[in-house]
């Protein structure tokens, strides 16, 4: 069973996977897993990576998981494609997918299988795509072994936290500033202003060795067609105004609504 969805995932651009027993999971959300009438079994996870070359466009004034259209979009259809045929390969099991709203705590499932480690910047990290992946996990009741690994940690090099406009030790981010939707201090206005933010931020991301090393290696890219064609790396005014409401709710971040990403792009444009 693991090589069949290994497989699965690889011919849709996905290659870190791996298993791991449900039981070695911490389970959060109990009541998605009693909806998928599974009780025990095991968890594949698996990283997507999203980077694409339109996110190092020195214009870019969004986080990269927003360069491309809704990642949830992708997922959903990912699973649509993937769970019938493992259904069908496998008619005696039951298969769920989740992404997000899981039932498990993914990054440290995931480091528990072995994809990657923990960063003291709070992100999952692999080698070959560093922070920038989505994890994603199908969970069956078939029993398939899995070894469970001691969760790794990175260095704590300290690249991070020295790159952080803000403060690593705050709950207040830079992203989490840009996504406020009381309004912005005079201070914080400054903020979004000197780093051209107008949602989300990566700093914490570019600045950690592992990325800087996964970006000159080239394996940092994804090759997934889906956040290569939808990529959109700038936002403007007139850019986000002009979205019917179908455009804007197929991107990543719609669902904080036009008014809080208008409201940063203003800032941004007035100070040009």
């Amino acid at each position: 069973m693991l090589q069949a969805v290994k497989e699965l995932l690889r011919a849709r651009g996905i290659e870190e996977v791996a298993p791991l027993s449900l039981t070695d999971c911490r389970v959060v959300r109990p009541y998605l897993l009693e909806r998928a009438g599974i009780a025990d079994g095991t968890v594949f996870l698996f990283a997507v990576p999203y980077y694409t070359h339109a996110c190092d466009d020195p214009e870019k004034n969004i986080s990269a998981y927003c360069v491309s259209a809704d990642y949830h979009r992708f997922f959903a259809a990912l699973f649509d494609e993937v769970l019938p045929l493992l259904r069908s390969t496998f008619p005696d099991f039951r298969f769920a997918g989740f992404t997000d709203h899981s039932p498990i705590i993914e990054g440290e499932a995931a480091a528990r299988a072995g994809l990657g480690f923990l960063g003291c910047n709070h992100l999952f990290l692999t080698k070959k795509y560093s922070s920038f992946v989505f994890l994603g996990e199908i969970v069956t009741d078939a029993k398939v072994y899995a070894e469970k690994k001691e969760i790794a940690y990175c260095p704590n090099c300290g690249a991070c936290r020295a790159a952080c406009p803000v403060s690593l030790a705050t709950e207040c981010c830079l992203s989490a500033l840009s996504q406020q939707k009381k309004p912005l201090s005079e201070n914080e206005q400054k903020i979004l202003k000197a780093h051209n933010v107008a949602f989300g931020c990566d700093i914490c991301q570019e600045a950690c060795p592992v990325t800087i090393a996964a970006k000159k290696a080239g394996t940092l890219y994804t090759n997934i067609r889906f956040f290569i064609d939808s990529a959109l790396p700038r936002l403007t005014v007139n850019c986000v105004e002009e979205m019917s409401d179908e455009e804007f709710a197929a991107r990543a971040y719609s669902w904080r609504g036009r008014a809080v990403i208008l409201r940063n792009l203003r800032l941004l444009e007035d100070s040009q």
